[in-house]
């Protein structure tokens, strides 16, 4: 469905030898140069030197070959220990270290050089990320409406065959960030057509709807068009417009249902964070993502969210790394824009300590990194006695390693002497983000629509996020 990745043509002379290190002490050059051969070489050699020379009257030869093997073992051990000791001080001072599943080591070490020996060559973002914008430019969907005019953007998933596809605010909502993460090498996709289809797809009333939603408006849906289309920059004065219709129609007695739920809020939280920052709605916003914290007696009692703001029919409210993850980052970005109270402050930190304890012993594949997917039930604007039914899949890899990127993840991993288990979750989480694409698509198994858009933007978006994470001038 997607063109798959491409390596790039090399010179066939190969790359310029690298300049030659300059010459050690004398001693350090005698000890590289009997590693050479190796200990054991070496042991051997000093042995068959040793036998040689010993005089015959040594006590016989037994002694004389039992002192031969016992110098040869111990010159051969004290080669093998500097070796090691050089290798470990070189690691120390820069050397290359591993990776973990072709992800870049965390700060302070490199990535292992190619093994064909090439150095300075661009690790594999690049490669994915031309793959990615690829296969989006082939896509890409333009429709004539009779009613709204040309339309150009993709539908919820890049794999839907029905023809001709009819673009949907949500998939052209996140084609549009995925531009924008890729910077628009050239002219095949134009962010300013992804705008004004945007536009174009708006309710008569205002807002916007995923497919499945009809013809009344949702605030989580409005809050994401309206965050790419801030991040665009679109119209301030329009978007002041749709925003504050979109936090007015965010309130207890018209949207209970949405109020309750932690993906909604943080969906709506961020979006108005980007689209209108001085909403008067966004402190109540955080209000209610705090109040909706619950603690976990399995993770020393730290604060933590699950799918739900608030117990449903009295049952406890199960503790979520995917919805923590999301709750994290909004408060990450409130607190940029809005500042920050103690107790928010204390709540958000206490959930970045819940995703460090993460007790999974390998992770790059423990269970904090499951994606899950929950069910958004309002009642049916028409009929009342049935529901409206939004189907929600959460990439929890890319959530938790965009929680874990935030600065104030940063700082409390320092503060806390945490550094060690923070740098292990980010690799490992980048690793499980990575493995889940192909060509620059990522991949939700077990669908029929297996490719949707808004996974493709958060695998490329967290992975992008981890690269400037990454990048150590100089190195």
């Amino acid at each position: 469905m997607h063109p798959a990745h491409v390596r790039g043509s090399t010179d066939p002379a190969g790359p310029p030898a690298p300049p030659e290190p300059p010459p050690g002490p004398p001693s350090g050059r005698l000890v590289a140069w009997l590693g050479r051969f190796g200990p054991i070489a070496v042991g051997y050699a000093v042995f068959q030197a040793l036998v040689g020379l010993l005089p015959d009257s040594l006590y016989g030869d037994t002694a004389r070959y039992s002192l031969a093997v016992v110098s040869g073992l111990g010159t051969g051990l004290s080669v093998w220990l500097a070796g090691a000791l050089i290798r470990a001080r070189g690691a120390a001072d820069g050397e290359p270290v591993g990776t973990l599943d072709g992800v870049p080591a965390p700060r302070g070490g490199r990535a292992a050089e190619p093994e064909d020996g090439a150095t300075g060559g661009p690790g594999p973002l690049p490669g994915l990320s031309a793959a990615s914008y690829a296969t989006l430019t082939e896509r890409l969907t333009v429709f004539d409406d009779p009613l709204r005019g040309r339309l150009s953007g993709w539908p919820h998933a890049l794999d839907e065959e029905a023809q001709p596809v009819r673009p949907t605010p949500t998939g052209t909502a996140y084609g549009l960030h995925i531009v924008l993460e890729l910077g628009v090498p050239d002219g095949r996709l134009r962010a300013t057509d992804l705008v004004e289809t945007l536009w174009r797809l708006r309710l008569p009333d205002g807002g916007w709807a995923a497919r499945s939603q009809g013809a009344v408006p949702r605030p989580e849906v409005t809050a994401l068009v309206l965050g790419a289309l801030a991040r665009a920059g679109a119209d301030p004065v329009r978007l002041a417009e749709e925003a504050a219709q979109c936090a007015d129609r965010f309130r207890r007695e018209l949207e209970p249902a949405g109020l309750e739920m932690t993906h909604v809020v943080t969906t709506v939280l961020r979006g108005l964070l980007r689209a209108a920052p001085d909403s008067p709605a966004l402190p109540r916003l955080r209000e209610v993502l705090v109040d909706g914290a619950v603690t976990d007696p399995a993770r020393l009692h730290r604060r933590c969210w699950g799918a739900r703001l608030a117990p449903l029919g009295g049952r406890p409210v199960a503790p979520s790394p995917v919805h923590t993850a999301q709750a994290v980052v909004a408060l990450d970005r409130a607190a940029r824009v809005l500042g920050e109270d103690a107790n928010a402050q204390a709540t958000r930190q206490d959930g970045i300590r819940w995703l460090l304890s993460c007790p999974g012993p390998a992770h790059d594949g423990c269970e904090d990194l499951e994606s899950s997917h929950e069910t958004v039930r309002r009642p049916h604007p028409v009929d009342a006695s049935r529901h409206e039914v939004l189907s929600v899949r959460h990439f929890a890899a890319a959530w938790v390693l965009r929680a874990l990127l935030t600065e104030g993840a940063r700082r409390t991993a320092a503060d806390e002497g945490l550094e060690a288990a923070w740098q292990e979750l980010i690799s490992g989480a980048a690793a499980a983000v990575r493995r889940q694409q192909d060509g620059g698509i990522w991949t939700w198994d077990g669908d029929d629509l297996a490719h949707p858009m808004w996974m493709t933007y958060q695998g490329l978006s967290a992975l992008r996020a981890h690269a400037v994470w990454m990048y150590q001038p100089g190195i």
